[in-house]
Formats: C-alpha cells, structure tokens, sequence
C-alpha cells in the first residue's frame, strides 16, 4: 500500500536513517519503536508528507488517504466543540450541494436525447451513489459515540473549545481523525492526554474499526493490545518483526546478543589487523601485505550495537536535605470550581521518605490537589508543610515550559548557580546531551528528549520533597526504567501521579484513590491496592467511579477540574430529550442482544470443527477453518465487548 524506498535523512552531518526500505499493509498494525532521538516522529512526519527526506522515497497511491495525529499542535478556538468536530463531515454537505446544482441542472434541460444530457444522469447517479454510502453511517452519532469514547460528556458538545485545557483540545483533534476513517492512521504518543478508561477505549476502536496503523508510544500495554507488528529504528537502520510489543522485546535481546558476540569478533578483527600493520609498517619486506591489511581495514563495515548507546544514561537525584517528620499534613482539605465540588475531607500525612501515588480518573482531583499543595490555587481546610521541606516539582506540562529558541546548554545555563556551573557539561553528557548534542535548540528536541531536559532542572537543586505529575510522557522504555530506579534509590519523599501501573510497582509502598469527591489512602504497593479493590488492573478502577449521591444529581459533571475554574448547574431534559435517550439506551441494548447472538453463532461454528478434529479429521482444511473460525469468534467477542461498553455508559450517564 505505502513503500519506503531507500530512505535517507541527514541532521547537521549525521545520519538519522540509512536506505531504509519497508511497506505498510492493508491490515498493518505497527508499533515503531527506538530510543530517544532515534527519529520515530521523523519517520511519521516523512510518511504523512510534512518532511522531505534526505535521500529515497515514500510512495502513496493517489486514492490513500492518510490521517497524522503529532505530539503537539496549534489549535483553533472559535467554535464548540461539536461544531468544530462536524468539519470532518464538509465532504458530506459539499456533496449534497453539487448533486442538488445537477438536479435543478436536470429539471431544466430539455435535450433528453444529446449525450451531454445522458453524461449529466451518469454524473447524477454516481455522486448519489457516493452520497448514499457517505451519509449510509450516521456521522452525528459517530461524532457522539466518539467524542464519548475519549471522555467528553454531551454537555460538552455545546462548549467552546476554548474552555478546554491543552490535552483536551488535543483529543478533539484526535476525535476529527479518528471519524475521518483515513486509510493509515500515523499517531505520535496518542495516549498523553488520556485517561486509562479512554486509553482501553481507543484500544478497541484502532483494533476493530481503524485500517493500516502505525504507532509511536511508550505505553507497553497499549501497544501490545493494538500492534501485530513492531519496527524499531536503531542506529540508522530498522529492524522488521512481524509480532507485538512483548514478542518483540524477547527477540530483540536474542538480535542484540548475536550482534553482541559479531561485534566482539569484529572488534578482535580489527584489532589483530591493526596490530599487524603496526608491527610491520616500515618493514620493506612485508609493503605488500601492509597496503593489503590496511584495504582491508577500510573495507570493513563497522557494526553497531544500539545498547552500547542507551547505555549512557545516568540519573540520580542529590542527596535530599533532612525534613521535619512529617513534610505534609493535609487534613479536611476540599476543592471546589464553582458547584462542582472536585474533592472534599481529604486527610493523611505523609512521613518522611515516603513513597506514594496518586491514582484515579482524570478530573477527579490528582493534579488539582498537587496544585493545593503547590501553593498555585487556593481551597479549603487545612495543609501544612513540614519543617525545613524544599519541593521539587514535575509538572504535566513542564517539557512544554521550555524556551525552544534557547539551546540545550544555555537551558541550563540560565539556571545553574555555583560550583555547579563548571560541571554542566558533565550533567548533559550523563543524560546523553553530550557533545554536538548540547549546542542544539530546545525545539528541534522529541519529546522525550525535552522531559529529560525539563527533568535536569529538576536535579540541580537538592530537595526533600519530589512531586512528579505524569513524568513518564514522552520516555522511552528504558529511560523510564531508569527514572523508576532513581525515584527508587533517592532518600527523600515522593507523590507520584501516574497511569503507568507497571512504572508504579515496586516503587510505591501507599495509593492515595481519588474518585467521587473523595481520597481514599489504601497501605501497601500498586497490586497491594488493587487486589484489596478486587481489581484485576487499573483500567477497571477507572471504569467504576462512585456514581453520584442523590443530591449531586443535579449538579453537573461538565466542568470538571479539567476546564477552567466555572461551574455551571446541568439543563433539565426535556420530553423530546426524554424520548431521544430513551432511544438511545434502547439501540445500545439492541446492538448488545445482536451481539450476543453473533457470539453464539461464531462459538457454534467453532464447536463444530473442534468436533471434527476430535473425530480424528486432520486435514490442512480443517485446521485452516479452525483458525478462521477462532478469530471469528474473537472479532464477535470484540464487537459485544464495544456494545456492552457504550450500553454501561450511556446507563451510567443518564442514571438508567
């Protein structure tokens, strides 16, 4: 469908990629994975036309459309943001305007027999055709289905965008992509700004209604939910697998072994050579066999290792100031923007060298309380902070604070004091900005590579209280884990907020719960948590939020702390509003019976052959059928899971 021939891009003499050929399928689903730096968001930006290669080719067939969600964008903020979503729809109504010109065309004509008049019903029957199957899908309900999926609430639909934070604005662009049903979806860190429910709900929209995809995200989890291939970009080159996530980490160690072990051998290769050409080089007798060893030598293509690269990194937090007992005490703390009433009652303390985390659904107050204890916002009840206690704080957004025209090395320049001045070089060369690297502008960095910017501000000023809210966005893998060890290893107390369960284990010992107007602290680590909540994974702690109390009911959900400070009371329905989500939860819960009986049917079919088999059919038909059946079955399965799904939401939204 897509073919890289030859790719070639070159940044300031170094070569990011070197003749890299692949195609993308159909049916592709892909995670594109690398280090830091390695040019994943390159790759996306040359495959959707933003960026000309150095060097080679991306051909696209003329009817393949392409749809690109980056990291970052410019966005606009006149109109709501149903409005702004139904722009995905102008072909539609662009449509209607040309056939309705051609019909009036036609009612006036008169020269029924001229071949111009017969060229004109052609004309009119095939854009009624194309018109019949666009509108064949109710895109408003597509646009509310998906606009739900991503947490919005219909309340929602009427409000400006400009009302929203960054990443909520984010997801509507997402929402326009995902409707636009493009045949390559190409999606740079698409799960930043989502909350694990709309994370799990995307998940299952890319696996059973998305086409070709091709992914960048350092979430292991949902790239191996979504991906069924994996091409890593490594020291220039890629390296294909036609497996997940998962599968691919347990080959690449055996690739990177088997390169390990060339590299060596390569290594006394040259070694041997250059030892000869030492001993021998002003030896008449031996000219010739010199000049051969030194052609040889040059003709050697060097291997690489990419491990040997990303083993660099090096992070560790200064040894933390000693803090009073107890560095925060928060007790009947509450929070509220205009009625809505985010939490209220929160108490605990936190003693020193603590480790905890701050786990809930968004808008239910984890980064709202941060800001309370920051200082940013003003609320109600009681915080203290402890004697002698120096905050370190990461916030969400902290990459994105960064002045892009200033360069790597006067970042830190700017805020480096001391002694520490003459070790800068050091820092950045221990957070693999050695070199040429440091002398680069902030906004030519990934985003990876700014959270580690934006992270060693962060290191150079000793505190005794680390909040970091969502630090793992934009890291790689590996730089995740080695952030994880230094949270591990640092001596002072920690508050984490984060939806990464497996960056969580192991490196908090207390969950603070927010959800329903509440923080609950439950003892123990992540799992500790979720096994006392008979949860299986945080993805279901997201999905049973407290439904309200009786006298909230009325109150309404749509300005939660991601907006802006403003409440706003929810609208009475009215009858015809009555009937219409009556007829809604009415459809859901027939689209799950329906769904229910193509389980029933696929399982059937399924039980069936296996029937065969166990008769001692065991024919390649049979088994072929077996397998086809097999993910029949997971398909329909798939399909109930969505219904059943958007049926709980839609009960849960309107109290049914």
């Amino acid at each position: 469908m897509i073919s890289i021939n030859n790719l070639s891009v070159e940044f300031s003499s170094q070569l990011l990629f070197d003749n890299i050929n692949y195609v993308i399928n159909p049916k592709d689903k892909i995670a594109l994975v690398g280090k830091n730096g390695a040019g994943k968001s390159t790759m996306l930006k040359i495959i959707a036309g933003l960026q000309k290669p150095t060097g080679g080719s991306v051909a696209v067939p003329t009817d393949i459309t392409i749809g690109y969600l980056p990291q970052q964008m410019v966005l606009e903020d006149t109109l709501s943001v149903a409005d702004e979503v139904r722009k995905v729809f102008a072909h539609v109504k662009e449509m209607q305007q040309r056939l309705d010109a051609m019909s009036a065309e036609l009612a006036e004509r008169t020269d029924y027999e001229s071949e111009e008049y017969h060229a004109l019903i052609d004309r009119v029957t095939t854009l009624t055709e194309q018109l019949a199957m666009a509108s064949s899908d109710n895109y408003e309900a597509d646009m509310e289905r998906t606009l739900i999926g991503l947490g919005f609430l219909r309340s929602d639909f009427s409000r400006p965008t400009s009302e929203f934070s960054g990443g909520w604005r984010m997801r509507i662009e997402l929402a326009k992509l995902l409707l636009r049903r493009p045949d390559v979806l190409l999606l740079d860190e698409p799960t930043n700004h989502l909350d694990i429910e709309s994370i799990q709900w995307l998940e299952s929209f890319l696996v059973s209604k998305a086409k070709a995809v091709v992914l960048v995200s350092h979430d292991r989890a949902f790239i191996d939910n979504v991906t069924n291939r994996t091409i890593e970009i490594s020291c220039g080159k890629i390296y294909d697998y036609a497996v997940n996530y998962s599968k691919f980490v347990a080959l690449r160690a055996e690739r990177i072994e088997q390169q390990m072990r060339a590299y060596r051998n390569q290594q006394k290769q040259i070694a041997d050579t250059e030892e000869f050409i030492e001993r021998f080089r002003y030896k008449a007798t031996k000219s010739v066999q010199v000049q051969s060893r030194i052609k040889q030598l040059a003709k050697i293509e060097r291997i690489e290792v990419d491990e040997v690269d990303t083993s660099h990194l090096s992070l560790k937090f200064p040894p933390a100031p000693r803090s009073g007992d107890f560095p925060l005490i928060v007790e009947e703390l509450g929070k509220a923007y205009g009625d809505h009433q985010v939490f209220d009652h929160a108490t605990f303390t936190l003693r020193r060298g603590e480790k905890v985390a701050f786990v809930g659904k968004n808008g239910e107050g984890k980064s709202t309380l941060v800001k309370c204890i920051m200082g940013e916002i003003p609320y109600t009840g009681t915080l203290r902070i402890g004697h002698n206690v120096k905050i370190g704080y990461f916030a969400q957004n902290q990459a994105q604070l960064l002045d892009g025209e200033l360069t790597v090395f006067d970042t830190i320049d700017r805020v480096a004091v001391g002694d520490i001045r003459t070790k800068i070089r050091d820092i950045l060369g221990a957070f693999m900005f050695g070199g040429e690297a440091s002398d680069k502008k902030v906004k030519v960095l990934s985003g990876g590579e700014k959270t580690r910017l934006a992270m060693i501000k962060l290191l150079l000023e000793p505190v005794n209280l680390l909040i970091l809210d969502e630090p793992t966005n934009h890291l790689d893998m590996k730089t995740k884990d080695i952030l994880k060890q230094a949270i591990r290893d640092f001596d002072g107390t920690v508050i984490v907020v984060s939806h990464d369960r497996e960056f969580l284990d192991g490196l908090v010992g207390k969950v603070y719960e927010f959800g329903g107007g509440q923080v609950r602290e439950c003892l123990g680590g992540i799992y500790e948590f979720l096994e006392k909540k008979r949860l299986s994974s945080l993805q279901e702690l997201e999905m049973s939020a407290p439904k309200p109390k009786a006298d909230e009911k009325a109150k309404t959900a749509a300005t939660e702390s991601k907006d802006t400070e403003s409440g706003r009371p929810a609208a009475k329905l009215s009858y015809a509003e009555q009937r219409e989500r009556d007829k809604t939860v009415k459809r859901a819960a027939k689209k799950v019976e329906e769904a229910e009986l193509a389980v029933g049917a696929r399982e059937a079919e399924l039980a069936e052959i296996e029937a065969r088999i166990a008769a001692g059919d065991v024919s390649p038909e049979v088994f072929t059928a077996h397998a086809e059946a097999t993910k029949a079955v997971e398909n329909a399965m798939s399909v109930w899971e969505l219904s059943q799904l958007e049926l709980d939401d839609l009960k849960e939204r309107y109290g049914v």
